[in-house]
């Protein structure tokens, strides 16, 4: 089952803190994280791939859609 966390228009370290919250109850499967900025892009990526998430990332507009899988 693939979740999704919207965190468009919020600065780090919010989005950061509300994916790893998701990701602790994760053992695996598929989350899209919605950012706004460049840095909540940097900051939640480099978290998902220190937990050992693969990450990929797709412009949607002025969005970012990072999904994250393992």
């Amino acid at each position: 089952m693939e979740k999704e966390i919207d965190a468009r228009g919020l600065l780090c370290p919010e989005p950061v803190l509300m994916t790893r919250r998701t990701l602790d109850k994760m053992s695996s499967g598929t989350l899209r994280v919605l950012v706004s900025t460049a840095a909540a892009q940097e900051n939640v990526t480099r978290l998902a791939e220190s937990m050992g998430w693969k990450v990929a990332v797709a412009a949607a507009g002025d969005d970012i859609i990072l999904t994250l899988r393992k």
